[in-house]
C-alpha cells in the first residue's frame, strides 16, 4: 500500500477517518465503531467473568478481573477523598476502554485498512485515540461529571460562590476570579483530550513511518518501538483515569 501515491499519500490514507458529514456536524464512523466494539468487549468480558465467579480456586479470566479491579480500587482509595458509588466503577471503565482504544495501535498497520478495502470501504483509521473527536467526548464527559458534583455536593450558591470568590475572596475580585477558574476549568477536558491525542497520534504515526521503510528493516526499528509503545499505552491509560479521580474529588471538597 505504501506506493499508493507516494510516502505522503499513504500517511494521509492511513490518518484519514472514514466520516460523513461536513465541518463541525461530521461523525467518525470508524470512532464510532472501534470505540463501541471496545466497550462491548469490555463489557462482556466482565459480565463473563461474573457469571462463572467462584469463591474456590479462580481461573486465569478471574485473577486478571480481580487484580484490575483491586488495582484500580487501590488508586480511588489513595487518590479520591468523598463518597460515591460511581467513582470506582468509572475509573475501571476509563481505563480499560482506553486501553483498549490504544491497544489497536498495536496491531499492524496495513492489517484492518487493507480488509476495509476489500470490503468497499476507502478509509479506516482503527485506533480512536489518534481521533480527536474520540478524545475530546471522553473529556468531556469528565468535565460534565466535574460540573454535575460540584453543584450537587456544594449547592448551586455554593458552587457560584466558589467559582466567583476563589483564589481571592473579595467581591472586587469576581471579574478576576471568573478569568481564572473559566481557565483552570476548560484546561481540564483540554489536557485530558489534548494529552491522549497527540501520543497516540505521534506513536501511530511512527508505526506508520515503519511500515514505509524496506522490509528488511521493519522488523528492526518496528519490534523494540512496539515493547516501548505498550508501555505507552499502558501510562496514558493510567493517566487518564487518575487525572479523572483527581478532578472528581475536588469537585466532592465542600469548603
Amino acid at each position: 500500500m505504501a506506493s499508493e501515491g507516494g510516502a505522503t499519500g499513504y500517511i494521509v490514507h492511513h490518518l484519514t477517518p472514514l466520516s460523513v458529514g461536513e465541518g463541525f456536524w461530521a461523525l467518525h464512523l470508524d470512532t464510532l465503531f472501534f470505540s463501541a466494539v471496545l466497550g462491548g468487549l469490555f463489557l462482556g468480558f466482565f459480565k463473563t467473568v461474573v457469571g462463572k465467579a467462584t469463591t474456590g480456586v479462580p481461573g486465569l479470566a478471574q485473577n486478571f478481573a480481580e487484580l484490575l479491579i483491586e488495582f484500580v480500587d487501590t488508586q480511588v482509595k489513595d487518590t479520591f477523598h468523598g463518597r460515591s458509588k460511581l467513582i470506582a466503577p468509572l475509573a475501571l471503565t476509563i481505563f480499560c476502554w482506553v486501553f483498549l482504544w490504544n491497544a489497536m495501535d498495536m496491531l499492524p498497520v496495513d492489517l484492518l485498512p487493507m480488509l476495509g478495502g476489500w470490503m468497499g470501504i476507502p478509509y479506516l483509521r482503527v485506533v480512536p485515540s489518534t481521533d480527536l473527536n474520540g478524545t475530546f467526548a471522553l473529556s468531556l464527559s469528565v468535565f460534565v461529571l466535574i460540573f454535575f458534583y460540584s453543584i450537587k455536593i456544594k449547592g448551586v450558591l455554593g458552587f457560584i460562590k466558589e467559582f466567583t470568590l476563589t483564589p481571592f475572596h473579595h467581591p472586587v475580585m469576581i471579574p478576576f476570579n471568573l478569568i481564572l477558574k473559566t481557565v483552570e476549568e476548560l484546561a481540564k477536558p483540554i489536557s485530558l483530550g489534548l494529552r491522549l491525542f497527540g501520543n497516540l497520534y505521534a506513536g501511530e504515526l511512527i508505526f506508520i513511518l515503519i511500515a514505509l521503510l524496506p522490509p528488511a528493516i521493519q522488523p528492526i526499528l518496528g519490534f523494540p518501538w512496539a515493547i516501548f509503545h505498550i508501555l505507552v499505552i499502558t501510562l496514558q491509560a493510567f493517566i487518564f483515569m487518575v487525572l479523572t479521580i483527581v478532578y472528581l474529588s475536588l469537585a466532592h471538597e465542600d469548603h
